[in-house]
């Protein structure tokens, strides 16, 4: 899976396209309240009141807790988290076998495939992805921690195999991602790789 590390739109543009820069949108937030609303509010109140669009909700809340210095017990912020679907058609045990063997992944995640597909096991490949399994519940979760060095090491993935009727929804998301190059970078990646999924299962 290549991952280009590149954020859909510049930051730097936050008063062109949302009609504050950055520290007029933190001053504003602080007279809100601050980080204690909690993101939801924050977010509710961007929507609410200036009408702003997804991407500069998430990235003004979460760039608000960086200039603030907000962080976890871990010392790193709680940072972006990105979501990738899918609906197959196709069983989730079919969907859950696109990930358990390394040919299987060569055919979707990319190529160049060693794993050892247990709890504990590892995965890696010729593109450089890389990740540690934590846990696997057979047709209904993978549990990964990413440790590709270059991109977002260190952070948490799971994909959800959710059956519906003839169909299986495959749901992959990505969290802790300290910047929204890493965090568009992965979700389009991960959006990519999914289609490729969905186009082999389905062939």
């Amino acid at each position: 899976m290549r991952i280009e590390l590149k954020p859909d739109h510049d930051i730097g543009t936050a008063a062109t396209a949302t009609g504050k820069s950055l520290p007029q949108w933190f001053a504003e937030i602080d007279r809100w309240g601050g980080a204690a609303l909690g993101r939801r509010e924050i977010g509710q109140r961007l929507l609410d009141g200036y009408k702003l669009d997804p991407w500069w909700i998430a990235t003004l809340n979460i760039e608000y807790e960086a200039a603030k210095g907000i962080v976890e017990k871990d010392g790193r912020a709680k940072g972006y988290t990105i979501c990738a679907t899918k609906s197959i058609k196709a069983a989730a045990d079919d969907c859950y076998d696109a990930f358990a063997s390394a040919a299987a992944l060569d055919r979707w995640l990319g190529s160049g495939h060693a794993l050892e597909f247990r709890d504990g096991g590892t995965l890696y490949n010729g593109d450089g992805n890389r990740a540690l399994i934590r846990k696997l519940s057979p047709a209904k979760t993978i549990k990964l921690v990413w440790q590709q060095p270059d991109a977002a090491p260190d952070t948490p993935v799971e994909v959800k195999f959710a059956p519906a009727g003839a169909k299986t929804t495959v749901m992959v998301t990505h969290e802790r991602l300290q910047n929204r190059a890493d965090a568009d970078g992965l979700r389009r990646a991960w959006g990519e790789a999914l289609d490729r999924l969905k186009a082999v299962i389905e062939g």
